[in-house]
């Protein structure tokens, strides 16, 4: 199962990206375990500087900015 992880510290960007990542898999009707991450020392562990991060089976995709929707049905379709 596609492990996806929503790298933030809970702002409002990091919301709407955690909604964008369940709206696109709505729209593909895939299956996936969708986790929000908000502690600091396991955003570390991903080098990321800038946030909201998205991680898709331990590989991140988008740093430092919301994705659409549409970006995220095309990572889920690769």
């Amino acid at each position: 199962m596609t492990q996806i992880k929503v790298l933030g510290p809970g702002c409002a960007k990091c919301k709407i990206t955690y909604n964008n990542v369940l709206e696109a898999l709505k729209q593909t009707h895939k299956e996936a375990q969708v986790e929000k991450v908000e502690d600091i020392e396991e955003m570390l562990k991903y080098n990321i500087m800038s946030t909201p991060a998205l991680v898709i089976d331990d590989e991140i995709k988008i740093k430092g900015r919301v994705p659409l929707t549409s970006e995220i049905v095309e990572l889920l379709k690769n």
